[in-house]
């Protein structure tokens, strides 16, 4: 029976990926364990051959990659001979940034031979399309989100980040290396004097241009409409089919609440 391995990040994506699937393997890159799952298996990047081999003993055939990592520090001394021999190419895509290196990750599972599935391909409704949640945009707020779309378009294609802040066709901030939450903190600390008063705004978020969609798509939660409503913003906008929504009902609710409107655009 062919089984399939999420390679687990932190947060709470995996367990919602794993509630898809039929007893998945569930995989923890050492030192970035995953929210309210059980791991069957730690690896390290050092050991990626080994890790292959111990997939295909155990019946894996395809792999998702869910949740969040970042780049770990490797040790020379752990490297066996197979793995040793991709670390030239792997060093080289972590040169070029995170979209090539996630492209020479996929690339060596898939010469392995693990099929690689996304996460809408496993959970579509975790990726919704196109509609508002609720809440109801003003004209204003439909142009903001074009113009925000054009600002993630121009960061995305120079590998830079995922979102951004416009508020009457200005932007008040863009997301970079620190993430959402400080984007969102850097807005709310703005002073009064820089921000426009005829609209509170809205905060943007889509996947980069020529993004694999199988891995990395940008996430979204209660957590981060908790974040927006302190930024004093009107609502979120996402590219519809591109962006993770984690407990849609909990978003939707927590929106309602602070009065703001959720829109897969």
């Amino acid at each position: 029976m062919s089984r399939t391995a999420i390679i687990a990040g932190a947060g709470r994506l995996p367990a919602a990926v794993a509630g898809a699937l039929e007893a998945p393997l569930v995989c923890a890159l050492d030192g970035f364990h995953p929210e309210g799952l059980a791991v069957d298996q730690l690896f390290r990047v050092e050991r990626l051959v080994p890790f292959f081999h111990a997939l295909e003993d155990a019946g894996v055939t395809s792999v998702t990659f869910a949740g969040a990592v970042q780049r770990p520090r490797l040790d020379p001394a752990l490297f066996d001979a197979g793995t040793a021999q991709l670390v030239p190419r792997l060093m080289a895509a972590m040169a070029q940034g995170d979209d090539a290196t996630l492209r020479a990750v996929i690339g060596l599972f898939e010469e392995a031979g693990f099929a690689v599935q996304g996460t809408a391909e496993i959970a579509p409704d975790l990726v919704p399309g196109a509609g508002v949640l609720c809440g109801t945009p003003a004209p204003q707020d439909e142009a903001d989100a074009a113009r925000a779309a054009q600002i993630v378009q121009a960061l995305g294609a120079v590998d830079v980040g995922q979102g951004c802040v416009v508020a009457q066709g200005l932007c008040l901030g863009v997301e970079a290396l620190p993430g959402t939450d400080a984007l969102l903190r850097g807005v709310a600390a703005l002073p009064a004097g820089l921000r426009p008063v005829a609209t509170r705004g809205i905060f943007y978020k889509a996947p980069k241009p020529g993004q694999d969609m199988r891995v990395d798509l940008p996430t979204l939660g209660p957590e981060t409409v908790a974040r927006v409503a302190e930024a004093g913003l009107g609502g979120i906008v996402w590219q519809a089919g591109g962006v993770i929504c984690l407990d849609r009902a909990a978003m939707i609710a927590a929106a309602q609440d602070a009065g703001l409107f959720l829109w897969a655009r």
